[in-house]
């Protein structure tokens, strides 16, 4: 194990000197929220690939596989077409908006009057999506190191708080491009043809396994509805994601780049569920499904390869975990306690300095990175976790975020509602049904689009300066000056 020992210990040591650089580039509110806004195609497309295909796209992907063989792919190739709907249809005016988050999106839409509340829903999803990327490296480090979950939480958690906390989305956006790379040579190039071919071929597979195992629709036409609802539509309104949109440096990019990545899902879910498939046909009996990655990993792959793949695995999860992360500590400051501190002016007294601004965004990551690790420590259902994350989402937001983006008529009112019922809705449904019910998304995202039409109609139109000024920065125009740019864009 010393040779994959030496490979994981350098890709960790390389995250940190990452962080150490992009603290010296990100000196402005700017770089270190969006990293200047001026990324290029070729990095766009890799860091956005790298934050949505995380722990649960790998090990839980190819866990599918195992289960329900080739239709195990569903859950991230679902991941894959809200992405590719979100880049197509909507990621280009959300990146002329020149906003940091979804909340302010929703101020400029509806007259300043809906931030706050879905700022903390937004906050909560955030908050779960990294405390359960956090505790996905108890399951790594074990295998690498066999380590105590507490101490391996510790230990990950502190490397991506490190690195997230000196630079920024500059530091993420760097390590998740050598992690998109490191993914696509570990689990496409080399796991994936390796277990095809130790499992003895896609002709032994067939013949080892019933034949639902090769069914595109074998998991269930009901599982695949619900994938769709949590997963296409959650990336359509993440902050996690819609934060790596600001930093396109044009809409084409953001468009075109947000294409590209979302067609390297598909292909990532098609690889997992078949390793996941000649895995089942390897280790028929396994304890776990989710078990089945560190498995064929461990018995089956040559020294090296091994600590490649794995090191693979941990840059799934840190890469999700550390966009997860900004995006928490983003909402956490700037609409959370920015308002409730009354800092934030809008017409009134003068702005903090940009220095003091990074200054406070990362106190903000360095808080919230500490809470993440101790509650991941204390939590020990991260499904269920994961699961009220996205039903409080995709009920409370989709709607209001989608209406604000299409529906001209929609309102501040109609907007607040929708949260208000959306949210309740699937909390109540979730109690009465089970968390890991599929009623509560079924059911609490019809009551918030009903909400939101109804109460919009019933009540007064947006004012027509607010709509004028919403129109002119979905063009591109009317945002705040950006600080000086005086470095190139980035590739």
């Amino acid at each position: 194990m010393a040779v994959d020992y030496a490979v994981i210990i350098i890709y960790l040591a390389g995250m940190l000197a990452m962080g150490w650089w992009g603290m010296r580039r990100a000196k402005s509110k700017s770089e270190f929220l969006v990293a200047g806004r001026r990324l290029g195609p070729g990095m766009y497309s890799g860091t956005m690939a790298a934050i949505v295909l995380g722990g649960a796209s790998t090990i839980g992907g190819v866990g599918l596989g195992y289960q329900y063989g080739l239709s195990g792919a569903w859950m991230v190739f679902t991941i894959g077409l809200g992405l590719l709907a979100l880049s197509v249809f909507f990621s280009a005016r959300i990146a002329r908006l020149k906003v940091y988050t979804v909340s302010e999106m929703l101020d400029l839409r509806y007259g300043g009057r809906a931030g706050i509340i879905s700022g903390v829903v937004m906050w909560a999803y955030t908050l779960m999506l990294a405390v359960t990327s956090t505790i996905a490296y108890a399951t790594i480090f074990d295998v690498l190191f066999d380590l105590n979950r507490t101490v391996a939480i510790i230990l990950g958690g502190a490397i991506v708080v490190a690195y997230s906390t000196l630079g920024g989305m500059w530091s993420i956006t760097l390590t998740d491009m050598v992690q998109f790379v490191v993914k696509t040579i570990g689990v496409l190039l080399l796991l994936l043809p390796i277990a095809v071919i130790k499992a003895g071929g896609f002709s032994e597979m067939k013949a080892k396994l019933p034949t639902e195992y090769f069914d595109p629709l074998g998991i269930g036409g009901e599982t695949i509805f619900t994938y769709v609802l949590i997963y296409t539509f959650g990336m359509l309104i993440g902050q996690d994601i819609w934060q790596r949109v600001f930093t396109a440096r044009s809409d084409k990019v953001a468009r075109i780049g947000g294409t590209v990545a979302g067609t390297y899902c598909l292909v990532y879910a098609i690889a997992g569920a078949v390793i996941g498939t000649a895995a089942k046909v390897m280790y028929p009996t396994l304890p776990s499904a989710d078990s089945a990655f560190a498995t064929i990993v461990k018995d089956e792959l040559p020294i090296g390869v091994r600590g490649l793949v794995l090191a693979a695995a941990l840059a799934a999860v840190m890469s999700t975990s550390s966009g997860a992360l900004i995006a928490c500590a983003t909402v956490a400051n700037n609409d959370i306690w920015s308002r409730l501190r009354g800092a934030v002016s809008r017409g009134g007294g003068a702005a903090g300095s940009e220095h003091d601004e990074v200054k406070g965004n990362r106190v903000f990551i360095l808080v919230m990175g500490v809470a993440v690790i101790l509650i991941a420590i204390a939590l020990n259902d991260v499904v269920e976790a994961l699961t009220v994350a996205y039903n409080l989402l995709v009920g409370g937001l989709l709607v209001p975020i989608l209406g604000g983006l299409l529906w001209r008529r929609g309102t501040a009112a109609g907007a607040l509602a929708a949260v208000s019922v959306g949210g309740l809705a699937v909390i109540g449904l979730m109690a009465a049904y089970g968390i890991l019910a599929n009623e509560p998304v079924y059911y609490g995202l019809p009551a918030s689009l009903a909400v939101y039409v109804i109460v919009s109609l019933a009540t007064k139109p947006t004012d027509a300066a607010v709509l004028a000024a919403w129109r002119e920065r979905l063009a591109g125009q009317g945002a705040d000056t950006e600080e000086p740019v005086n470095e190139p864009a980035t590739t």
